[in-house]
């Protein structure tokens, strides 16, 4: 394993929720993106994604987690419906699971910019 492979994974574990859900959000309204996260979800939908992103060129449902988190039961139903609701090919429209290694090798940019 080179060093900066060691470093990388070092850093995604690091890395907390929070943080990832910060960047996410800073990243996505300097691109021009509208950003909905419901701050108090304890009388919310179990399950539902943290952040739905909205963009001239389409809609992305995003669950954050650590590294190593893992999706609850609600969290997979939530998933799974969406990406039944979008189809195969719908390019428009997307759900993602972003973790830590999702950040730093790129997906999330290549995301967001996708929606702006």
């Amino acid at each position: 394993m080179s060093e900066s492979t060691a470093a990388r994974r070092v850093l995604n574990h690091l890395m907390s929720e929070r943080d990832l859900q910060d960047g996410v959000v800073q990243l996505a309204r300097s691109l021009g993106l509208l950003v909905f996260h419901d701050y108090d979800s304890r009388r919310s939908e179990s399950g539902f994604p943290d952040l739905v992103i909205v963009g001239p060129r389409g809609v992305a449902f995003i669950e954050l987690k650590r590294q190593s988190g893992k999706l609850t039961t609600e969290q997979k139903a939530w998933g799974a419906a969406l990406q039944a609701s979008m189809g195969r090919y719908d390019a428009r429209h997307s759900y993602n699971v972003f973790r830590p290694h999702d950040w730093h090798e790129g997906s999330v940019d290549e995301e967001l910019r996708r929606l702006a």
